[in-house]
């Protein structure tokens, strides 16, 4: 996952851009409401390539852990238990995703060559050497997904919080809401 590119076109990329929170209160209710989204929709994109390096991880640590107890049952034989949320050590923000993940694939070509690398997917034929250099890999990716998605996540909050104050304020009403909505 690479970071922001001062300039680029990716949506990550005006998202975290310079002046895309600049002087909110000068934009219309309609730039700050698309801007939300571009923000919200950044947000669903980074949160699924993070559960999917998240549940690489959990795999490893599965097999990591079978390995330490000369267990012979294959971690794949348990994955349902491995991938559920029971076994995660962390958990995420809590915040409810209002949108469905797009375009995960574009831009993040590293994160998909970890998640579909043939040789990781075949856990048992790999050293232990190979699992804890493949688990420090992904963590690091991980680390990072899950940076640049809090730092998406304060953008959302900030657009959030001004679009809440034109409302408490009174400069926005649900009837221009209505009236937006309906065009």
């Amino acid at each position: 996952m690479s970071e922001p590119i001062a300039g680029g076109r990716r949506r990550v990329d005006r998202v975290l851009g310079e002046g895309f929170l600049d002087d909110l209160e000068s934009l219309s209710l309609q730039e700050l409401r698309e801007r939300r989204h571009d923000a919200e929709q950044e947000d669903a994109d980074l949160s699924y390539i993070r559960r999917l390096l998240q549940g690489r991880l959990d795999i490893i640590r599965a097999e990591r852990e079978r390995r330490a107890k000369a267990a012979g049952d294959k971690v794949v034989d348990h994955l349902s238990e491995v991938l559920g949320d029971g076994t995660r050590s962390t958990h995420g923000s809590g915040r409810f995703l209002h949108v469905e993940p797009s375009r995960v694939a574009e831009s993040r070509r590293r994160v998909e060559q970890l998640i579909a690398d043939p040789h990781l997917s075949d856990i048992d034929t790999l050293t232990d050497g190979e699992i804890v250099q493949a688990y420090e890999e992904i963590a690091i990716h991980e680390q990072a997904v899950s940076d640049l998605r809090h730092r998406v996540q304060v953008a959302m909050d900030t657009l959030t919080a001004e679009v809440a104050r034109r409302y408490r304020d009174g400069r926005a009403s649900v009837d221009e809401l209505l009236k937006a909505d309906g065009d």
